[in-house]
């Protein structure tokens, strides 16, 4: 059976920000839309907070328009009840007073990606030729089965029987799902979207776990995840939101190996490098869990890191087993030839179809692994 990971950096739209020449400039907008979104969410909105938002608003042109409310990379959503109006010669002023006052929210913009770079993300589904494949950064269930059922097919692909996602904290639509076989139905899923601790919510996205039936009552639990990432915020400010979520998926794992678990697999992008602080609960601090690419088996071309160019501090994507699951490796890799390598894209034989960066089919190379189970 084959297990494997690929974060395929959308499927069909992403936000605009994220495709953004230098990602600075896509982190002081995403700055702002999270301002927005926490100023309108609150019960009352004090004049000040009125006076920031329009601020905000006002750095983008046509956000602020009562007859737009549209901008490049933000737009406003007003359901029902008014949120913004510009009374004759006056300026545009915000009349809602709370959140109760009018329905509905900023939201970032998207653009179609392109045609090409989908069938190529296809095209690199359909060489790993997983039984299993965690999907990190997917719009949703509906794109993901969408570009199941009919662009791996497109390409020569077989489309997977079974498509899940649910739906996680982060609202760029950057999500984490599973595709399988049909002898690998989802028996069970959970997932941790709520999980809390004394500093708020855990997950940027989600820690999701999918349970697969195996023959003579075996199971296999795979966690999918995509740890905070190093682009927004300060460094430390990341560094320790990806250590509350190594731990809390640590504390989750212990959890399942003590109710009984034997399989488990934990994979995704996980943001950050094996020697990392905030990795250390999954790779150190006495974890049983190890890293395929660890694995005498392990197909390496050189290059340890999964994402970009391929350097040892880009490595970010993982399979991680548990000890049993670990026994059972035949043998794994990376595949690498979706990913546009240097400046030119010669770094590393890619598919043919690739003419351009912009035709890869993620900045992320996938990884795979085959289980004797």
């Amino acid at each position: 059976m084959r297990l494997a990971t690929f974060n395929v950096e959308n499927l069909f739209d992403r936000s605009k920000i994220m495709n953004l020449n230098k990602w600075t400039d896509g982190s002081k907008i995403l700055k702002d839309y999270a301002r927005l979104t926490d100023l309108v969410g609150q019960d009352v909105y004090s004049s000040t907070d009125k006076k920031e938002m329009l601020k905000i608003m006002e750095k983008y042109p046509g956000l602020s328009s009562p007859q737009k409310k549209d901008s490049t990379y933000i737009r406003l959503r007003d359901i029902r009840g008014d949120f913004l109006k510009k009374p004759q010669g006056q300026s545009v002023q915000i009349v809602a007073n709370g959140r109760s006052s009018w329905i509905g929210w900023f939201e970032l913009n998207t653009e179609p990606i392109s045609e090409v770079a989908t069938e190529n993300t296809a095209r690199v589904v359909r060489l790993l030729n997983a039984d299993i494949l965690g999907v990190v950064e997917a719009e949703d269930r509906t794109g993901l089965k969408a570009f199941n059922d009919t662009v791996v097919k497109k390409i020569g692909g077989q489309p997977y029987d079974h498509v899940m996602l649910i739906d996680g904290n982060d609202e760029r639509g950057i999500d984490v799902g599973i595709i399988s076989r049909s002898k690998l139905p989802i028996v069970s899923m959970r997932s941790h979207v709520d999980d809390q601790d004394q500093e708020g919510s855990i997950f940027s996205r989600d820690c999701a776990e999918y349970t697969f039936g195996l023959s003579e009552g075996r199971t296999l639990l795979v966690l999918v995840n995509h740890l905070k990432s190093k682009g927004y915020g300060t460094q430390g400010d990341s560094d320790a939101k990806r250590l509350r979520q190594a731990r809390q998926i640590r504390k989750i794992y212990d959890q399942r190996r003590q109710e009984g678990f034997q399989y488990i697999a934990i994979i995704g992008d996980f943001n950050d490098t094996p020697d990392s602080g905030p990795l250390a609960p999954l790779l150190k601090e006495e974890s049983d869990l190890k890293d395929v690419a660890a694995h005498p088996n392990y197909h390496n071309d050189g290059r340890p890191g999964t994402h970009g160019n391929g350097t040892a501090s880009s490595k970010l994507d993982y399979i991680l087993l548990s000890p049993s699951l670990w026994a059972t490796v035949q043998q794994a890799g990376i595949e690498r030839r979706g990913v546009w390598g240097g400046k030119n894209g010669t770094l590393w034989p890619i598919l043919p179809e690739i003419k351009s960066a912009k035709d890869a089919a993620s900045d992320h190379a996938a990884l795979w692994v085959d289980l004797a189970i």
